[in-house]
């Protein structure tokens, strides 16, 4: 199973990390991994491409681990935009999750 965390501080989303395989299917035909890793890796290429920030990005394929966090010091326009794309891609994990909660698990904190 995935585990989707997204965190929050201020009432604002400011980073999400996933854990672990869903085993949907086998690696390389798991449409679930997929969908899970193409929505959240778009929202941290918006992050740092559109908005403009350095998020602390790490991953591990292999282990099943990706995490991005936002850095503290932000303008304002910048926490604003880069809500927006944390919450658009929770809104995306959370449409997954609904068809899919056998194989995803999704938390706020």
């Amino acid at each position: 199973m995935t585990t989707v965390r997204f965190t929050r501080k201020d009432g604002m989303l400011t980073g999400v990390t996933c854990t672990g395989h869903t085993g949907y299917a086998e690696q390389g035909e798991d449409i679930v991994c997929a969908a899970v890793s193409s929505v959240v890796q778009t929202a941290v290429l918006g992050l740092m491409q559109l908005v403009g920030v350095n998020v602390d990005y790490k991953v591990d394929e292999k282990e099943g681990f990706l995490s991005a966090a936002l850095p503290e010091k932000l303008t304002a326009a910048q926490r604003h935009d880069s809500d927006l794309i944390l919450r658009t891609a929770y809104l995306g994990v959370s449409d997954l999750y609904e068809g899919f909660s056998d194989f995803i698990n999704l938390e706020v904190e």
